[in-house]
């Protein structure tokens, strides 16, 4: 039999697909294009390319979100239990995902706390961090201060409530369970693309002030050990975000099982 449904639809069907992977494809353009730039400083090109990166991949499935279409079905069903973003996104990966969120927030405000200015580039106020070695008074750095971390702050500030926005749109929205739990695992993944990058960057920069010079003393020592768990968090973390956005599939968990038979 010959193929009855228009282009045009078949095109819309798969949108959101096209949304999300051209969010990611304008992302690694934007960041190349931002860590390849003349600059004196390598560590702010790489902030912004990181943070460009995870906000393309925010817009793009937010786009691809805006984009789907509606259920094609003729009798509309609704259940009495109200509906909870908790119940949509992935329940093991998103208690994750916000705990990778607390110990980022946690290093930018320490990182901005403990920062201080170059000496000789005043117009750089929070990009080092000032120690004692062998008497003598020296920076290490690149240092997460408001310098570095300003522009990830931003993001944050910015893609966190839309997406949260966004889950609340899908949760009181139409579909089936299963088309809502997809959107909603692909705007988490994509929040997540953003939240595990950034750590992976902060994690970066603080093992190579640390470990530029033995200056740091024990405490530095400890700082490189404890923080090395936070990296392979962040690289699991980003491996699944990065998955996610690209094919977001959610699969049946026993609170969304229980949820079924409850509605029943």
């Amino acid at each position: 039999m010959l193929d009855t449904v228009p282009l045009q639809t078949r095109i819309l069907d798969h949108a959101d697909h096209y949304a999300r992977w051209s969010g990611l494809a304008v992302g690694i353009v934007a960041a190349h294009h931002l860590v390849t730039r003349a600059d004196g400083d390598i560590a702010l090109p790489l902030v912004f390319a990181i943070t460009a990166f995870g906000l393309c991949a925010v817009g793009g499935v937010l786009l691809g979100d805006a984009l789907t279409l509606p259920p094609h079905e003729t009798v509309r069903t609704a259940s009495l239990a109200p509906r909870r973003i908790r119940d949509q996104v992935p329940p093991r990966m998103a208690r994750l995902l916000l705990l990778q969120a607390g110990f980022l927030v946690a290093l930018l405000v320490i990182g901005a706390v403990t920062a201080s200015s170059v000496v000789d580039r005043p117009d750089r106020p929070g990009s080092v961090i000032d120690v004692t070695c062998g008497g003598i008074r020296t920076s290490l750095g690149p240092w997460p201060g408001l310098y570095y971390s300003g522009p990830m702050f931003a993001a944050l500030a910015v893609a966190t409530p839309v997406c949260v926005w966004a889950l609340r749109r899908i949760a009181d929205g139409t579909g089936d369970d299963q088309q809502r739990r997809d959107r909603a695992w692909a705007i988490t993944g994509a929040w997540g693309l953003l939240v595990s990058s950034q750590l992976l960057l902060v994690v970066l920069m603080l093992l190579v002030a640390l470990t530029d010079m033995a200056c740091a003393g024990p405490l530095g020592a400890a700082t490189v050990v404890a923080i090395c768990p936070l990296g392979l968090l962040g690289m699991f973390c980003f491996g699944w975000s990065l998955a996610t956005v690209v094919a977001p599939r959610a699969v049946g968990d026993e609170a969304a099982a229980e949820g079924a038979f409850d509605d029943e």
